[in-house]
């Protein structure tokens, strides 16, 4: 019986298709144990630590650290039973078998254990198969067969000496090469090849060195203009300049904000608010006994009004169901709280904040705020929101116009808080006054709500004692 078993980058959050290595825990050579934490990757909502399937010992780690991979790509090798008889590792494939396949195919090998975090469904990256090359001596298309098959026999038959690797393609370097018949076929992702054809270009003319061929330069030879200026300007301007790929965090945060922002009709409403009487109520607090061993955040009293005005207009906690065409009003608050982070925004959940005293919030946002600052935010902890506030006061900033957070049909902006004059009982006075801001989702809260809602905040937040009233 084999003893090399391929662990698969498993799908740790609902949905996730790829994610990057950032680190591994263990080398080729150390002895691991079922559940111990190999590997720590990036998913495009958080950091994840993965544990180990199998006791036994590493033998080939396929991925490097940096790298991003699909879901069900082979990332390391073990061997589960290192006293018995050696057999060939198997080489890293693009996806594993799937639990029934393998068990239909009599490969007799062991299932891989529960882990910690997630379950044991054998997950395989979904790509479209990639057309065979036709057959020289007959015309007749043949299907080469998988890498995943390929590996799987060798683990079942006798070993075998390995087959050669196919030789790469030479890649021509002139334009006139690419063209000859049978040449080599040009790099192009699929939109660009249908540009080409639409505009009758010759992708094998715009081929050089195996570069891939853009947009671009498509539409420049379409229109017949020359290849954009190279002058030397005196300074190499690409020295000054930083890229970073678009991935992760924030791949996921830019994807999530653009459909918010073009499906939902955004509405935004401000509210200038005096919280003297609330940061006088903090001050007092903070000398409780009861408080003393809790960072008493404006944000807290914040949080708190909001899950109190919820229960007058239950209508800014809901979800606009698109498929089922329906309006889905929760009867709980799980409170997102937006936090900066250096793998960019996210926005971990308050569970059932609606429920909890001043108290127990202010400690919840606490521990949130400092998970997320580790980097140590889990997807469970960022899933299923009903509602959010955004702190851009912490930043200094006054108000703005946030974007609402998929899933959900509001989101608060809590502004920083400044001394300024006001107006008390006819007098100009100095006061203690911040900003409030409510996006909200137009074909579910209309203006009349979502004006109540914001005015309710703002009452709360101005005299903390209206509390009483709901």
């Amino acid at each position: 019986m084999p003893t090399f078993k391929s662990f698969p980058l498993p799908d740790t959050a609902e949905g996730l298709t790829e994610a990057e290595i950032l680190s591994w825990h263990v080398q080729p050579g150390d002895e691991v144990t079922v559940n111990q934490i190999i590997v720590e990757i990036e998913t495009a909502k958080a950091a994840v630590e993965l544990p180990c399937p199998w006791a036994g010992v590493v033998t080939e780690l396929h991925v490097e650290p940096g790298q991003t991979v699909d879901v069900g790509t082979p990332i390391l090798t073990i061997d589960t039973d290192p006293g018995g008889a050696a057999a060939p590792a198997p080489a890293p494939a693009a996806a594993t078998p799937s639990t029934s396949d393998s068990a239909e195919a009599g490969s007799g090998e062991e299932e891989m254990k529960p882990l910690v975090g997630y379950g044991s469904k054998a997950v395989q990256a979904k790509r479209r198969p990639r057309k065979a090359a036709a057959a020289a001596s007959d015309g007749g298309a043949t299907v080469a067969r998988s890498t995943v098959q390929a590996a799987f026999e060798r683990q079942q038959g006798p070993a075998s000496a390995p087959e050669s690797p196919p030789p790469p393609p030479v890649v021509p370097d002139t334009p006139a090469a690419l063209m000859e018949p049978g040449g080599y076929v040009p790099l192009a992702k699929p939109p660009v090849r249908k540009l080409a054809k639409d505009l009758g270009v010759d992708l094998r003319a715009l081929a050089v060195n195996g570069d891939v061929i853009t947009r671009d330069a498509v539409q420049q030879a379409a229109s017949g203009a020359p290849e954009p200026s190279t002058v030397d300007t005196g300074y190499d301007a690409a020295a000054r300049e930083r890229r970073v790929p678009i991935k992760g965090v924030r791949k996921h945060t830019a994807t999530a904000m653009v459909s918010s922002a073009f499906t939902a009709p955004h509405v935004t409403e401000f509210l200038t608010v005096d919280v003297t009487p609330m940061m006088e109520f903090r001050a007092k607090l903070k000398n409780d006994p009861r408080f003393r061993d809790v960072k008493l955040t404006p944000l807290a009293f914040c949080a708190k009004a909001v899950c109190l005005a919820v229960q007058r207009t239950p209508d800014v906690n809901a979800f606009w169901d698109e498929a089922a065409q329906e309006i889905v009003y929760k009867e709980y608050v799980h409170l997102g709280i937006a936090a900066a982070t250096p793998r960019g925004l996210i926005v971990p959940k308050v569970r059932d904040a609606d429920g909890m005293s001043l108290r127990q919030i202010a400690d919840s946002i606490e521990q949130l705020t400092a998970v997320a600052r580790e980097g140590k935010t889990t997807p469970a902890a960022m899933a299923n929101g009903t509602f959010t506030i955004t702190n851009v006061g912490v930043f200094g900033v006054d108000t703005g116009t946030p974007i609402i957070t998929p899933g959900e049909v509001a989101i608060l902006a809590f502004g920083a808080i400044r001394d300024m004059p006001w107006v008390v009982d006819g007098e100009i006075m100095v006061r203690k006054v911040c900003q409030l801001s409510l996006s909200f989702d137009h074909r579910v809260v209309d203006g009349q709500q979502g004006s109540q809602f914001l005015a309710d905040v703002g009452a709360l937040l101005a005299d903390p004692a209206t509390a009483i009233l709901y």
